[in-house]
């Protein structure tokens, strides 16, 4: 659970360096890295998805691999979600400001 949050974040580190002449890259970069951060969170909840069903099958699958992925596939999510009202608040801010 961790090592995934831990993969996330270090993109986001790469990307928040500021680049100081190429405005473009430094949105380009910020875009790839938010298609990848959800790409993550996808990956995370069709492998959860997997594993629930392959318990639900009786296949070889135990409940403790089922339940760990179910929580990486939700802390994953939860954290999302997150990121994008912070960056909703950041818009709504930058709307309200006055010039």
């Amino acid at each position: 659970m961790v090592d995934s949050i831990k993969g996330i974040l270090s993109g986001q580190q790469g990307a928040a360096a500021p680049r100081a002449a190429d405005g473009g890259r430094e949105a380009e970069s910020f875009s790839k890295l938010l298609k990848e951060s959800i790409n993550k969170v996808n990956e995370l909840q069709n492998e959860a998805g997997k594993a629930m069903e392959k318990l639900a099958k009786g296949e070889d699958q135990s409940i403790h691999a089922t339940m760990i992925a179910a929580e990486k596939a939700n802390v994953s999510f939860n954290m999302m979600v997150q990121v994008r009202n912070k960056i909703l608040k950041a818009y709504e801010e930058i709307m309200r400001m006055q010039v």
